[in-house]
């Protein structure tokens, strides 16, 4: 009997956070006070960050509807133009999307050092990097099965083995968006949405950043959570880049098709 009623006050304070953990779940919390009061601070933060509208100030924003897949213009008026790089042939090409335009990126290659690559990336700028402050950014995404890879990058900002990093990718056969966040200190903090977004039709996927919590959401609606530092800092002197890290050939290219990129920080 003890043990079922340490289940009701767990099942209850997962109702306050906004979901309801099961039976099991709850069991295994008992004996972890600690642990438990971790969770629901992160399943809280989670909740406030799904049910508000995104926030901050957008400091970037391309929705690719100029007409060309070169020099694109940064809508949010803060003057982050991209430039395409490439490398070994590899392109992109805007193609129609409702009343605009969006961007497909090189397709599937087999191949490793021959490969095709194309990313775009805008300088590097102070107002890019969110320090310890609040981010939220994210982009529409087609991408079938056949096209899933090890990892594609959508966007990023920095490197995690030699600088900090915000990042959105597609990881993985089942192709499922992560979303990424590396400190000045070592230690990757990622979090992975428990649904695809590889099935050939249109997702929004976004990563927002709160004080102590990262969470990918897909379509609007929360697909992960986990907590992390309030302290954790994001800065660094490295380009935007949308679509891969590069035009190398480790560059985790992106092989589907992207349409309004945009960051919020704030």
């Amino acid at each position: 009997m003890r043990s079922r009623s340490l289940v009701v006050p767990a099942v209850l304070a997962g109702l306050l956070a906004g979901s309801v953990p099961d039976a099991a779940s709850a069991h295994e919390q008992v004996g972890t006070p600690s642990a438990t009061v971790a969770a629901a601070r992160t399943a809280a933060d989670a909740a406030k960050a799904s049910r508000a509208a995104t926030g901050g100030t957008l400091v970037a924003r391309y929705g690719f509807d100029g007409g060309r897949a070169t020099s694109i213009t940064d809508e949010s008026g803060n003057g982050h133009t991209l430039r395409l790089i490439t490398g070994n042939g590899g392109t992109v090409s805007m193609v129609r999307r409702g009343q605009g335009h969006a961007l497909r990126f090189p397709g599937k290659c087999t191949g490793k050092k021959r490969c095709p690559h194309a990313a775009l990336q805008s300088p590097s700028a102070a107002n890019l990097n969110p320090g310890t402050r609040a981010i939220s950014y994210g982009a529409k995404v087609l991408l079938s099965r056949s096209q899933t890879s090890k990892g594609q990058n959508v966007v990023q900002k920095g490197y995690s083995a030699t600088s900090s990093q915000y990042k959105l990718q597609v990881d993985g056969a089942a192709g499922r968006a992560s979303c990424v966040l590396v400190g000045a200190r070592p230690g990757i903090k990622l979090v992975t949405s428990t649904v695809s977004v590889a099935d050939g039709t249109w997702h929004a996927v976004e990563c927002r950043r709160t004080a102590t919590a990262l969470t990918v959401l897909v379509d609007g609606a929360v697909r992960g959570n986990r907590a992390i530092a309030a302290g954790l800092s994001v800065a660094n002197d490295r380009p935007l880049s949308i679509g891969g890290k590069g035009a190398y050939s480790d560059n985790d290219q992106f092989q589907g098709t992207l349409d309004d990129v945009w960051v919020r920080i704030g």
